[in-house]
C-alpha cells in the first residue's frame, strides 16, 4: 500500500452525490497493489496513527494524530501505482482490481477508527475532487512495499 500523507488545517472531498470534510488532521492519498493484504492495510495505519508530526508546545514534531484528536480523510488513489517508466503513458497494473483494492481500504479505515479517530472517506471509483490546506506544509510519501521511483 501507498499513502501520501498531508497535514491540513481542512480539507474537503467532493463526488457526484457526496461530500466529506474534515478539520485540523490528515489527508490520506490512499493506493492499493495487487500483492497488498490485511496485514499492509493494518501496518499502514498503526503507522500513521503513530508518527509523530504534530507539534507540542515548542513547535517540536512530538505529537502523533490521537494526540491532537486529529481527523482523517481517506481518498482512494490508484494512481498512486502508476509506472511511468515506458511510455509517456503510466501503466496502471500494480493496482489492485477493485474487489481486492475496495476491501482493504475499507479494512484500513476500520484500523484508523478503531483508534477513536474521526475518519471520513471519498467514494472508490469515482471521480472526486479534493481541497485542502496543507500545514507546515507537511506531506509525508509512505509504502509496506520497496518502491523505485526512479524513471530512468
Amino acid at each position: 500500500m501507498r499513502a501520501v500523507l498531508q497535514r491540513v488545517s481542512e480539507a474537503a472531498c467532493e463526488w457526484e452525490g457526496g461530500r466529506e470534510t474534515i478539520g485540523p488532521g490528515y489527508a490520506i492519498l490512499l493506493g492499493v497493489a495487487d500483492t497488498d493484504t490485511e496485514a499492509d492495510a493494518d501496518k499502514l495505519a498503526q503507522k500513521i496513527l503513530k508518527l509523530r508530526v504534530f507539534s507540542d508546545e515548542a513547535g517540536k514534531f512530538n505529537l502523533d494524530a490521537q494526540q491532537v484528536r486529529a481527523e482523517l480523510l481517506v481518498v482512494p488513489q490508484f494512481t498512486l501505482f502508476a509506472d511511468a517508466r515506458g511510455q509517456n503513458r503510466p501503466s496502471f497494473l500494480r493496482a489492485a482490481r477493485p474487489e481486492q483494492g475496495k476491501p482493504l481500504i475499507a479494512r484500513f479505515i476500520d484500523r484508523l477508527q478503531a483508534s477513536g479517530a474521526r475518519v471520513r472517506s471519498g467514494s472508490f471509483g469515482a471521480q472526486m475532487k479534493l481541497s485542502l490546506v496543507n500545514d507546515g506544509p507537511v506531506t509525508l510519501v509512505l509504502s509496506t512495499d520497496p518502491w523505485q521511483t526512479r524513471i530512468g
